[in-house]
């Protein structure tokens, strides 16, 4: 006996179905939202993440090639340089401002070779730790500084290190053979958002000429939509759906628009070219 194969759907159904559910969900917040945190809350749980994932590295897994040269051991002392950095925009020093993320922090990190790991790890820990304080004292986080040639509020300047975190915590786990860690949603929200908020200085980094207006959403915990312009003219409408980490991932220059399950209304051309100039907010 054959099973009944049931109705027969038309053609472009689900192209129509997605469409019209994309231009229904208005820029916000899903339901239910993540806890709200603060920034200086989400960059003190990815420094705890990072520091329990370094705590089961096992000893020859700081000697592996992890990122642009450095083995895990170089790549933790980079990231304290980088702490320090903070230390020196959060105390005023202005040449921070304009010195290179990597040429800046080359120093630390070549300072950790022949180390012990754990002094490497302590080192790192007591510079977070430093830098929380400062954070501390600052007090006003709307307040704009300056570094790495980035000028951002104090608190999306927190916020973008605690994807700088994420990702290199998900860069040392695949040189030691870990899997891969995901923000908790609270800490994910607010790295969204921050990814949405800088996608038009992501198309002006790419040479975007073309004004558009992105409807952008983001799915999963952690997820949102918004509504961003780029450009003054009357903007093409383009609609991009995605799954919130996936993106985050293409911020961090870790995965490309290809791999990406994406869902594009509008423009399919002008989609891409804005997928393709993403990635050029990473740091590393």
């Amino acid at each position: 006996m054959t099973a009944d194969p049931g109705p027969v759907l038309p053609d472009g159904l689900r192209t129509r179905v997605l469409a019209a559910s994309l231009r229904a969900r208005a820029a916000g917040r899903p339901e239910p939202a993540a806890p709200e945190i603060s920034p200086a809350e989400a960059f003190s749980r990815a420094a705890d993440a990072f520091y329990g994932m370094l705590g089961v590295l096992r000893a020859e897994d700081w000697h592996r090639p992890a990122l642009r040269g450095l083995d895990v051991q170089g790549l933790v002392g980079h990231l304290t340089g980088v702490e320090e950095d903070m230390h020196r925009c959060l105390t005023g020093d202005p040449q921070v401002a304009e010195v290179s993320h990597v040429e800046s922090t080359q120093a630390a990190a070549d300072r950790q070779a022949g180390s012990a790991p754990a002094a490497t790890r302590a080192e790192w820990r007591r510079a977070t730790g430093r830098t929380l304080d400062l954070v501390q004292v600052a007090g006003d986080l709307r307040a704009e500084v300056a570094m790495h040639r980035m000028r951002l509020p104090l608190r999306m300047l927190l916020v973008v290190r605690a994807f700088e975190l994420w990702v290199h915590d998900n860069d040392i786990r695949a040189a030691a053979g870990l899997l891969p860690s995901v923000p908790d949603p609270s800490t994910l929200s607010l790295m969204t958002q921050a990814a949405a908020r800088l996608l038009p200085y992501a198309a002006a980094r790419n040479g975007l000429r073309e004004p558009i207006s992105v409807h952008l959403v983001l799915t999963g915990p952690g997820g949102g939509a918004w509504d961003i312009p780029i450009g003054d003219s009357p903007p093409v409408t383009v609609g991009i759906v995605t799954d919130a980490v996936g993106f985050c991932r293409l911020a961090a220059n870790r995965t490309t628009s290809g791999r990406l399950s994406v869902h594009i209304t509008g423009d399919p051309d002008r989609a891409a070219s804005l997928l393709a100039a993403v990635p050029t907010l990473a740091l590393d």
